[in-house]
């Protein structure tokens, strides 16, 4: 095969989108979409940037919810795409994004309490991962402060809600019927239907 040398202005091929919600100075629940995250265990590690409202609300209050969203609610992600909880909008959003202190009004979502931690579930979405912030990570790198710099947020999963027709006995999460919505270079996909193979890990 032959390359070619391109400079992209993302990086993103092909990640799982996650709905961050984190805790408002006032009490209320912010909801952010976000596609740069990984797990380890329980440890995840969430990418976000310096000036956003999440970035902020993790140094205040260390709590989170990782909510999941299925292939088929890309539509209530991309609502809230253009939006932002912190006000005034920073300077470096302010030509794609504006404030919106509704955000599950907005997206149609509907606000879930959660057992462990204060900010609020998306109930709409399959998954639930309740969460402590502990610690963030300042980030440099040239390309990535023209964007205003970012943090890798280092969370740790307390508790795990499944929508209960992808939960298999056991413990399991059933890959045959669980998708995530993946991120593609700036589209929305869902993963392919036929399975490729499984790790040698894999105990089912």
């Amino acid at each position: 095969m032959e390359f070619r040398t391109v400079e992209p202005k993302i990086l993103y091929f092909g990640t799982p989108v996650a709905l961050v919600s984190s805790l408002n100075e006032d009490g209320t629940t912010n909801l952010a979409p976000i596609s740069s995250f990984w797990a380890l265990g329980w440890t995840l590690v969430l990418g976000l940037l310096d000036e956003t409202k999440t970035a902020d609300n993790f140094r205040r209050h260390p709590e989170c919810v990782v909510n999941l969203p299925t292939p088929d609610m890309w539509p209530e992600v991309e609502k809230l795409a253009p939006l932002t909880g912190k006000s005034p909008v920073p300077e470096l959003k302010a030509k794609q994004f504006h404030f919106e202190p509704q955000k599950f009004e907005t997206a149609n979502l509907t606000r879930l309490p959660s057992e462990l931690v204060k900010p609020m579930r998306a109930k709409e979405c399959a998954v639930h991962l309740e969460a402590k912030v502990t610690r963030c990570h300042q980030l440099s790198g040239e390309r990535l402060l023209q964007l205003g710099g970012g943090v890798a947020a280092e969370i740790e999963v307390l508790r795990v809600h499944v929508a209960s027709e992808f939960v298999l006995e056991g413990n399991y999460i059933d890959p045959a019927k669980w998708s995530p919505l993946i991120y593609n270079f700036r589209h929305y996909y869902r993963l392919a239907e036929k399975e490729l193979g499984k790790t040698f890990r894999a105990e089912r």
